[in-house]
C-alpha cells in the first residue's frame, strides 16, 4: 500500500517523477522513459507548459487536427479540433463538404451577456435589506470601476446588478446577481474580481448603515462567484436546402431522408437516454474547437447541459423541419468563450488555433464553434439513418485497432484494403491480423 507523502509540491520535478516511480511502478525505467519522452526538447517550451498547471511531471498529447471547406455566413474556414476520438473530424468535415454545395452554414450571436452572483444570508427584514441594497448601489458600481474601466472602454462592463431574496428556498438567502459583458474575454477572472469588490463593499457598508436595527446589520458572505450556466450567452447556427437537395446518399431518397431525420431529431427531444447521447456528439465537435482554442471545456459542457435541461426536462439541443419543401437543421447553446486572455494567448497552439481562424473575435469564435457542433450532429444524424453509426466510426477506428496489435506499415496496409469490404470490429481485425501472420 502506498504511502502519503508531505510537501510533495515543494519537490523538483525530478524529485516528483522519482517519488511517483518508486511509489507506484514495477518496471521502473520503463515508466520513466514513458513519462519523459513525452517531455519538450525547447525547455522554454516545456517550462511554458509546466507552468500552467501545478505538480507538473510531463505531457499529455491530444491530436491536432483540421475539418476543411467550413462555409460560414459567406466566408471559408479551416477549423481547428483537438480530440482523441476517431471519426469526429472526418465527419465534421464530411457535413462542411455536403453544405458547402448548398449554401453553407449561417450563425449569428444572440446575446453575450454573463452572470455572476455574491451569496449571503440576512436574517432580519426583507424590506430593509431591500432599501440597504438601494441605497449602497451606486457605490458597489463605483468600487468597482478601478476594475472595470478599460472593459467600460471598450463598452463592456457591469452590464447591471439587483437583488434577489431566495429565502423561500433556503432560510435568510440572498444575491446579488451581476450581468456582464466581457467582450473577447471569457472573463472569470474579471467576473470573480468584480464580485468580491461587491461583497467587499456591500458588507462593509452594512456596519453604518441606519437603516438597520442592531441586531439587523450581520450581512454573512457565503461566496462570489460567477456562473457557469450562461442562458443569455446565445449563439445559432444553422442550414437549410430544398429536400430534393439531400440527395447525395444512394441508400436513401432524400423525402425518407428527411422524413427519418425529423424523427430521429424529435426522439431525441422527448427521449433523455437518446438525447444525452444526442448531445454527447454535438459537444464532440463544440469541445474539440473550444479545447484547440484554449478555451475552458469543462465550463463550456457545463453550461450546455444545464442549458438542455432548463424545461425541467433533459433534451436534445437541436431542432429539425420540413416547410414548403425546405428541410432546415438548427442549434442554440449557450458559448461563454473568448479570445484573449488565459491560454489563448499562451499556448502556442491556441495562438496558432486562433491564427489558422483569421484572428476571430469572440463572437465570431462562437458561431464557428456552434456550427461545429451542429456539422458533428448532422453527419452522426445522417449514419444512424443510413448505414448505423459503426460502419464509419470503425471504419476510422481500424488504425487505432492496428496499433493496438503492433501491426507494421505492411500489415497496415493490406488490412485497411481488406477491411474496405469487410465488417471492422476488434475481434475481426486481430483474427485477420493472425491470419496474415501466419
Amino acid at each position: 500500500m502506498p504511502k502519503s507523502i508531505s510537501g510533495f509540491s515543494k519537490l523538483t520535478k525530478s524529485k516528483k517523477i522519482d517519488w511517483i516511480i518508486a511509489t507506484y511502478f514495477l518496471n521502473n525505467s520503463e515508466a520513466e522513459r514513458i513519462i519523459k519522452q513525452y517531455w519538450n526538447s525547447d525547455e522554454k517550451l516545456q517550462q511554458l507548459h509546466d507552468e500552467f498547471i501545478e505538480n507538473t511531471i510531463t505531457n499529455f498529447y491530444l491530436p491536432f487536427g483540421v475539418a476543411p471547406n467550413f462555409l460560414i455566413n459567406g466566408n471559408i474556414y479551416t477549423i481547428p479540433m483537438a480530440i482523441e476520438e476517431s471519426s469526429v473530424i472526418a465527419a465534421a468535415s464530411k457535413a462542411a463538404k455536403f453544405w458547402l454545395e448548398r449554401g453553407g452554414f449561417k450563425a449569428e450571436v444572440i446575446n453575450t451577456i454573463k452572470t455572476g452572483q455574491v451569496h449571503f444570508t440576512f436574517n432580519g427584514d426583507p424590506k430593509k435589506i431591500q432599501n440597504y441594497f438601494e441605497f449602497i448601489k451606486p457605490k458597489l458600481i463605483d468600487d468597482v470601476f478601478p476594475i472595470t474601466k478599460n472593459m467600460e472602454a471598450r463598452n463592456g462592463g457591469v452590464l447591471e446588478i439587483v437583488l434577489v431574496n431566495k429565502t423561500h428556498l433556503l432560510p435568510d438567502y440572498y444575491q446579488i446577481e451581476a450581468k456582464f459583458e466581457t467582450l473577447d474575454a471569457m472573463g472569470a477572472n474579471f467576473i470573480n474580481s468584480c464580485l468580491e469588490q461587491f461583497a467587499t463593499t456591500f458588507k462593509d457598508g452594512a456596519t453604518t448603515y441606519d437603516g438597520f436595527s442592531n441586531d439587523e446589520n450581520t450581512i454573512d458572505i457565503v461566496m462570489s462567484i460567477l456562473s457557469n450556466y450562461v442562458p443569455e450567452c446565445l449563439v445559432r447556427a444553422e442550414v437549410s436546402c430544398p429536400i430534393e437537395a439531400l440527395n447525395e446518399d444512394i441508400h436513401i431518397h432524400p423525402k425518407e431522408f428527411a422524413r427519418k431525420f425529423l424523427q430521429a431529431i424529435n426522439i431525441a427531444a422527448i427521449e433523455p437516454y437518446r438525447a444525452v447521447t444526442h448531445n454527447k456528439g454535438i459537444m464532440n465537435g463544440v469541445d474539440a474547437v473550444v479545447l484547440a482554442t484554449g478555451n475552458d471545456f469543462r465550463a463550456v459542457e457545463a453550461g450546455v447541459h444545464a442549458y438542455a435541461s432548463r424545461s425541467g426536462n433533459y433534451t436534445s439541443l437541436t431542432q429539425a423541419s420540413v416547410v414548403d419543401g425546405i428541410f432546415n437543421f438548427s442549434i442554440e447553446i449557450p458559448l461563454a468563450i473568448g479570445t484573449v486572455g488565459g491560454l489563448t494567448r499562451l499556448h502556442p497552439m491556441a495562438k496558432i488555433a486562433l491564427e489558422l481562424l483569421g484572428k476571430p473575435t469572440a463572437k465570431e469564435l462562437m458561431k464557428i464553434t456552434a456550427v461545429a457542433g451542429l456539422a458533428q450532429n448532422f453527419a452522426a444524424i445522417r449514419s444512424l439513418i443510413t448505414t448505423g453509426i459503426q460502419q464509419g466510426h470503425m471504419k476510422m477506428h481500424l488504425m487505432n485497432i492496428l496499433n493496438e496489435f503492433n501491426a507494421s506499415g505492411d500489415e497496415k496496409t493490406q488490412l485497411v484494403a481488406h477491411f474496405k469490404s469487410n465488417v471492422v470490429s476488434h475481434s475481426s481485425v486481430e483474427a485477420a491480423l493472425e491470419k496474415l501472420r501466419n
